[in-house]
Formats: structure tokens, sequence, C-alpha cells
């Protein structure tokens, strides 16, 4: 069978790009093609009924739209269609366990409403069994531009295969480099009246790097091809993720799926990348 890609649709700009750039993703992997609507107030289907009647009409607009723009691009796309009467955040939960991939639009939202944790994507990610995607639009639905470098986030604190591997491979699909991005805190001995005590901040460094270094030797010779830049910044490490992706095409980020008692799912970084990155954010859960 076919792997497959899913993505949730809720008739949005942001669901219309999440559907070009699932498409786009099915493409590269040889995959199938998952357009999936979840309402509850959806009506149960009746043959008595006319068709002028039928109370399901624009949920089923919602997801023939997407179909139609998406065959215009992609004719030989093979792509099933799914309306489901249940809450969207049990039905994308219930679908990811048979997909490859889960594909979301994603809205930009305001410095202020930056920890808002009530959006239906950012709860889904937060317990999504596979990697899941946040897309945002551009102007007439258009998704964000999907070329340029792949970026991930990197903390070193722990192992992190599944995120690196999901990077590189990705990389590798689009013939694109792979930037590999650290941040690291400078420690409070390395303030000074006259500013930054320079053999601090280089040692610091120096370490980080051949830490990020190690960490990436196996998929590098495991992916010879792929193009890898390193870069370590010393700011917090939800900044430098920021701001190493800028100009990317895919920003790639992990997320525990067991987070220590009392922690958040979803981190600064992980909240960070998600509410501020121009481009699509994968999210990859890992242990």
């Amino acid at each position: 069978m076919k792997p497959v890609i899913t993505v949730g649709l809720d008739g949005t700009p942001e669901s219309l790009a999440a559907a070009h750039w699932a498409a786009r993703e099915a493409v590269l992997r040889g995959a199938t093609l998952h357009l999936l609507h979840a309402w509850v107030l959806l009506s149960f289907e009746s043959t008595q009924s006319p068709p002028e009647e039928d109370q399901n009409y624009w949920a089923k607009q919602i997801v023939d739209d997407a179909r139609a723009t998406i065959e215009q691009r992609f004719p030989d796309l093979p792509i099933i269609e799914d309306l489901v009467r249940e809450d969207p955040r049990d039905a994308l939960r219930d679908t990811a366990d048979a997909s490859e991939l889960l594909v979301l639009g994603s809205r930009a939202m305001a410095p202020l409403a930056s920890y808002f944790l009530g959006d239906v994507g950012l709860q889904v990610l937060a317990r999504s069994p596979v990697p899941t995607i946040l897309v945002r639009a551009r102007e007439h639905g258009a998704a964000v531009v999907d070329e340029g470098d792949v970026v991930v986030g990197l903390s070193l604190h722990g192992p992190c295969d599944a995120l690196v591997d999901f990077a590189f491979e990705s990389a590798a699909r689009r013939d694109a480099t792979l930037r590999a991005v650290h941040g690291v805190r400078l420690p409070v001995p390395a303030y000074t009246r006259t500013g930054v005590d320079s053999y601090i901040s280089v040692n610091l460094l120096e370490g980080a790097q051949r830490d990020l270094s190690e960490a990436l030797r196996p998929w590098r010779e495991e992916y010879p091809r792929v193009r890898v830049e390193e870069v370590v910044r010393t700011e917090s490490p939800a900044r430098a993720v920021v701001r190493g992706a800028s100009g990317a095409g895919l920003l790639v980020v992990g997320r525990r799926q067991e987070p220590p008692p009392l922690r958040p799912r979803i981190g600064p970084v992980l909240q960070a990348a998600v509410h501020h990155a121009s481009c699509p954010v994968a999210v990859v859960p890992h242990k």
C-alpha cells in the first residue's frame, strides 16, 4: 500500500495552502493524499432527500474545491476524500495513526497571542504520533513557497534520532541544503562590565560546535549527498531557531513524546517556531 498524507480542511485559506503543500509532498513521497473535513454537526446522509436539500452541501464543497485545485496541478496524484461527523481534533488524531504525515493550516498570530493554545492545530500537534506540518497561506490561498534550505533546530540535550532523520530525508528529497541550528545561552560569568568575556564565549561556541558536528556525523555518512551547514548562535534556542529559519523552505523542530513531569507538551522553541516562522514548520515527535 502507498503511504498516506492527511490534510485537515476547514474552508480557510490556510487549510487550502496546507492542501497544496501536502499534495506536493505526496508527489515527492509517492503517497496518496487524504483530504479530511470533520464537523460535529455533519448530517447523516439520506437517499430520500433531493440534492438541493443536502445539509452537507458546504462541507462537501470544501473538500471538492480543494480536490479540484489540486488536480489541476497534480492530475495523476491519487486522492481520497473523507467527511467525518466528529470533533476535528479527535478526527485528526484518529487518522494520524494511519498516516505518514499530518498537514494543517496555521494562522499567523500577533505577539500578544503567541502563547495561546486554543488553536485546533496546536492541540493536535501536541499529541500527534506522526510528524505534523503547519502551513501558512499567502494571498488567494497559495502556500508559502516550499523552496530554500531545510532548517532543523537541535537542542543537543538528548537523543533525537527521529528529528534528525526527518530533516535529512526532507533535504534529500528536495535536493536542498540542510541547515542545522543550535542556540546556546552565555552563562552569567561571561558578562562583564565592559561587555562579554571573549575567552568564555569562544570556548562555549567551540564546545557547542563540536557537539553539533558529532551529533550530525552518523547522518552525514548516511546521506552523503546532502549539503549540510552547521550554525551555532549565542542566544536563546527559540530566537536562534526562528532567526536561523529566515528564507528557509521548511523548518523542522522536535517535540518530546513524553515530556518531563510538570513540563508543557509544547516548549518555548516549538512555540516560537509555529507562531513566528514564516515557512512551513514540521513538528516531529521523538523520544
